[in-house]
């Protein structure tokens, strides 16, 4: 990954390269940003820059040894710490089973570049599977650096979703992250830096990484020829700057979490009792993720109601049957209180799932609080 490889945002390259050739880049650098920015090729191009054996003005040269191995994440400096399986004695793990868990990291960030924790959860059969960098990861980390550099250069350490540091690995990491050795760089990416320690962020210089403009994705989406300019267009207006959903609409992976949502609502508009306990008897059975998928597709649709009655159609990002269903319960069955009431609503039952609370209660609770918001509005 080179600066080259990531569409636009040319003042965060300019700012890093500026860093690098100063001599004042920070010896610990959070990359945040919002979900589907650049956080972690913006990281892996700064990582090819300063291993690169003839840098140029404007990016890593493309062409050395280095260059050549980190299009492949396998340059022996370049340490790799990410959420991963907790395990009573993770002491015990095998050299082999460690070796494929990194492996599988690296194809993940070499296919999808821009996914999310989500989506490495899918990727890596972790559905149903409480994940966290442990203390034992920590103190791996703290034994890497702690050796001499295999080239003699530069020592990358890349944490990628810190927030799933363990606070106990986090406290045993504050030290070195402070007080690192020569030429050691840390980098933490991640997309919620509101989930961190303080006193994680306040060892830490903050690289925040903007999302994509329309013309940024548009110029990507065209130039990979992902699509036609037309349509490059109609999705960038969608995607909101996150170039993940921007390539999720693109190959057109449908979203059966708004259907869910709809299914929802219209069980509780039309007091379908016995359908909304049969509905949260599902919902347990879903893996965890899908059942925090299904709340933040509810706030999508909240949020789109929301602008919907005040009049904001130009913002809107549904489309088809799901703008209909927008147009639908807007104003005639939601108003803008009930609308907030139940974005509150959706965000706390978020959270609770987050927390390992009971799903079908959960879900019933939501589903008596959505029921009682539409009678409340039709009466």
């Amino acid at each position: 990954m080179r600066f080259a490889d990531i569409p636009g945002l040319p003042e965060t390259k300019k700012n890093l390269i500026s860093a690098v050739k100063n001599n004042h880049l920070a010896h610990a650098l959070l990359f945040h940003g919002p979900e589907g920015s650049a956080n972690l090729p913006m990281a892996l191009a700064l990582s090819t820059y300063l291993f690169c054996q003839n840098p140029g003005e404007e990016d890593a040269c493309g062409e050395c040894s280095y260059c050549k191995r980190m299009e492949k994440l396998i340059v022996p400096d370049l340490n790799f710490a990410f959420p991963s399986i907790s395990k009573e004695k993770k002491d015990s793990e095998s050299e082999d089973e460690k070796n494929h868990e990194l492996a599988n990291f690296r194809n993940f960030v070499l296919e999808n570049p821009y996914g999310n924790i989500h989506d490495f959860i899918y990727y890596s059969g972790f559905e149903k599977k409480q994940l966290n960098i442990s203390k034992n990861a920590a103190k791996r980390i703290i034994q890497s650096l702690s050796l001499m550099s295999f080239e003699g250069g530069y020592k990358i350490m890349l944490i990628w979703g810190v927030e799933y540091l363990h606070p106990s690995a986090a406290n045993s990491l504050l030290k070195i992250i402070e007080e690192p050795p020569a030429k050691t760089v840390f980098m933490l990416i991640t997309s919620q830096p509101d989930q961190l320690l303080t006193t994680i962020l306040s060892r830490t210089q903050k690289v925040l990484i903007r999302g994509f403009s329309d013309e940024e994705i548009v110029s990507h989406l065209v130039g990979s020829e992902s699509c036609d300019q037309k349509t490059a267009e109609q999705v960038s207006m969608l995607a909101d700057g996150n170039l993940r959903e921007a390539n999720r609409l693109i190959n057109k992976v449908e979203d059966e979490q708004i259907s869910k949502v709809r299914r929802l609502f219209l069980s509780c508009y039309t007091k379908k009792f016995k359908d909304i306990f049969n509905f949260a008897d599902e919902f347990q059975k879903y893996d965890k993720e899908a059942q925090k998928s299904f709340m933040l597709s509810g706030l999508n649709v909240l949020r789109e109601v929301m602008l919907k009655n005040a009049d904001l159609n130009e913002l809107l990002r549904t489309t088809g049957s799901d703008r209909e269903f927008i147009d639908k319960i807007s104003k005639t069955v939601l108003d803008e209180n009930h609308v907030m009431k139940l974005y509150n609503t959706f965000n706390q039952a978020h959270y609770h799932l987050e927390r390992n609370g009971n799903a079908k209660l959960i879900f019933a609770d939501l589903s008596m609080k959505v029921l009682k918001a539409m009678m409340s509005r039709t009466h």
